[in-house]
């Protein structure tokens, strides 16, 4: 398997991990004067379904707030629906580098690639996966040649 590929399931798993450990909260989003209007006319509470209730915060002030809504909107079943949607997206790189290499003749399947089997095309070299690998380029075994 390719490092890149490597690379960004172990971010995945490891925040798959983590997420669930989360402290126990209300998970709901505080008021705040963010209220934004999508193109729709809704407010972005309505469209993403959040629960616009204040939520008990430490500290004081706009900050405290801003901070509650962040969090909120960052719950650990978000953060697990992000990563299952992530998967996702590796497999679909996989079958659509499958179906290019197809149209070259070299005839590499999904499973080829997700293998990094394919004797012309490296997983690492496949665009969506090196933009879904980015949010961990912090991490000091992120490879700067990785980077989109």
């Amino acid at each position: 398997m390719d490092d890149l590929v490597h690379f960004l399931r172990a971010g995945l798993d490891h925040d798959e991990v983590v997420a669930p450990e989360a402290p126990p909260a209300p998970w709901r989003q505080a008021p705040t004067a963010r209220h934004h209007s999508t193109a729709s006319g809704r407010s972005e509470e309505a469209v993403f379904g959040v629960d616009a209730v204040r939520v008990a915060t430490t500290g004081e002030g706009r900050q405290s707030l801003v901070a509650a809504e962040h969090f909120a909107r960052h719950d650990p079943a978000r953060v697990l629906a992000e990563i299952d949607a992530k998967r996702r997206m590796i497999r679909v790189a996989f079958e659509h580098a499958a179906d290019m290499d197809a149209e070259f003749g070299d005839c590499c399947d999904a499973d080829d690639f997700e293998r990094n089997g394919c004797k012309y095309t490296s997983t690492g070299d496949l665009p969506l996966l090196r933009l879904l690998a980015l949010p961990y380029a912090a991490h000091p075994d992120y490879q700067a040649a990785s980077r989109p």
